[in-house]
């Protein structure tokens, strides 16, 4: 599928294209527009959207926030934003492009797709936009969420050498639970821990990450795991064979697309894209390329399973808890046990992806005695269910 949003002007290809060869990432020459309008689009609502809306949809909560949370508050508005606006792009380009859906094993590795860089650059912008605050405000954020932004940024601009385009909307779909993540957090700040609202959103929270991230991601990594495995050994095989002549893998790779299974030219545009870029391919994949994504997958599939175990323990400890006075076990766990999870998981990741902080942390209401701050919240809590 083409590039839902038209080319970036003359100007601005002529000035990135260098760049882009050099860094050998020339694909964002097509998408530097959109990268620079993602991040001034997020950065837009940070700086200005977020700011002036919330203390008008929330006039009893936002302005009594203190800096640093109206600070936090105002990168999660941009999450929730991102995350949602992202997936959505994902999802739509998953089910309707067609050329993506016919790519071989290799050109899933080295085909190029401009509805596929586009979500990179969706991406990307928001990456820039994340190194740019926690950049700005690592003393408040700290070196995780920094760590974090870099990180992302690098592995998602590899992406346009052009590398696994194919898998971009794949693993954006990881995202799934971050509209959920947020909204338990925003939740929290607007003194609705442990409502109902807050018990359906931590049930989908944890039911969509269970599927996403670990069902869905696990069997995504296995898959791209394999077609890397696929275009190092052509990379290999093809190194031993040309001996002193350049390696070029295109004829192994592409498929031939002269457009005659078309009806329409833009379908015809679509199948010739796929090897756009195949001469800045023709050497191959990296060994390095393929390490650093490996490894990077890795880390970030521990990550979700050790998030996972945190949940789980926060709800053997909740079987485990004493129910409070008036309330049944039974009724205890049916209502609180999700919160529970969820506010563990909520606390674990956004530790690490926005910088949580420990000091903002609002107990959740399935402790075993009310916290402090939740006493204050609701002044009728029997000093007896407080110890």
């Amino acid at each position: 599928m083409i590039d839902p949003i038209p080319p970036p002007p003359r100007w601005l290809r002529d000035l990135v294209e260098p760049w882009a060869v050099y860094l050998n990432i020339p694909a964002v020459t097509d998408h530097v527009h959109e990268i620079i309008a993602a991040f001034a689009f997020y950065q837009f609502i940070h700086s200005y959207l977020s700011p002036w809306l919330s203390p008008r949809l929330f006039p009893r909560h936002y302005p009594n926030l203190n800096n640093r949370t109206q600070l936090n508050w105002d990168v999660h508005v941009v999450s929730l934003v991102q995350s949602v606006l992202i997936n959505a792009v994902a999802l739509w380009v998953m089910f309707t492009d067609d050329e993506r859906k016919s790519m071989s094993p290799a050109e899933r590795v080295y085909g190029y797709s401009g509805a596929c860089a586009f979500i990179s650059a969706l991406a990307a912008g928001y990456f820039i936009y994340d190194l740019y605050v926690s950049t700005v405000y690592v003393k408040i954020f700290g070196i995780g969420m920094l760590f974090h932004a870099v990180s992302a940024l690098w592995v998602f601009s590899l992406g346009f050498r052009p590398f696994l385009h194919f898998y971009s909307p794949v693993f954006i779909l990881y995202e799934l639970s971050s509209p959920f993540l947020n909204i338990h957090w925003f939740l929290d700040k607007v003194n609705m821990t442990g409502s109902k609202l807050q018990w359906y959103n931590g049930m989908l929270l944890l039911i969509v990450f269970f599927c996403c991230r670990l069902i869905w991601g696990t069997w995504q990594s296995a898959a791209v795991y394999k077609d890397m495995w696929y275009a190092l050994k052509k990379t290999w095989s093809a190194s031993e064979s040309a001996a002193l002549n350049p390696v070029d893998i295109t004829t192994d790779v592409f498929q031939i697309r002269d457009g005659s299974i078309c009806v329409n030219e833009a379908c015809a545009r679509a199948q010739a894209e796929i090897s756009k870029f195949s001469k800045y391919t023709a050497g191959g994949v990296p060994t390095w390329l393929v390490v650093t994504y490996v490894v990077s997958n890795i880390v970030l599939n521990g990550l979700n399973y050790y998030w996972f175990t945190k949940m789980i323990d926060a709800v053997i400890k909740r079987f485990r808890a004493p129910a409070p006075a008036g309330k049944t076990k039974e009724e205890e766990l049916k209502q609180d046990v999700v919160i529970e999870a969820a506010t563990k998981l909520e606390q674990e990741e956004g530790a690490f992806t926005t910088g949580d902080l420990a000091s903002e942390k609002i107990a959740s209401a399935v402790e075993v005695g009310p916290s402090e701050e939740l006493r204050q919240r609701n002044p009728n809590v029997p000093t007896a269910a407080r110890s």
